[in-house]
């Protein structure tokens, strides 16, 4: 009965895989996020496979979040960072590096809400 169970639950993991593979290279997968900042205005630059964050919280060195995938590509347009690309684990992960590179340590989370936040996941690329 394990084994049945393990086996049904492979089955269903390859075939989302597969399934989100197809819908990628056909429509592709687009993340939106907005820049939130209270005081200090954060700079965000695309460069090479980084994301550098400059001014977060007024830091003078730029925080850094990795672009993984080769087919995802970061925009930046005002107050929003949109994530878009065929592979939808390299783009939710791009788009979850760089939100972690902006989480707040060491303070109040219910004062300082400066940061990058994911408020759209869309299939398809505009």
């Amino acid at each position: 009965m394990g084994r049945g169970r393990r086996a049904k639950a492979l089955i269903g993991t390859i075939r989302s895989i597969i399934k989100n593979m197809i819908v990628g290279v056909t429509q592709g997968f687009t993340y939106k996020m907005k820049i939130v900042a209270s005081h200090f205005p954060i700079t965000v630059k695309v460069q090479g496979d980084a994301v550098y964050i400059e001014n977060f919280i007024g830091e003078r060195s730029p925080r850094i979040a990795k672009i993984v995938g080769e087919g995802t590509r970061v925009e930046v347009r005002g107050d929003d960072v949109i994530v878009k690309g065929v592979d939808k684990e390299a783009v939710g992960q791009t788009a979850a590096n760089i939100e972690q590179a902006t989480k707040v340590r060491r303070k109040d989370p219910r004062k300082f809400l400066d940061g990058i936040y994911i408020y759209e996941k869309k299939v398809g690329m505009e």
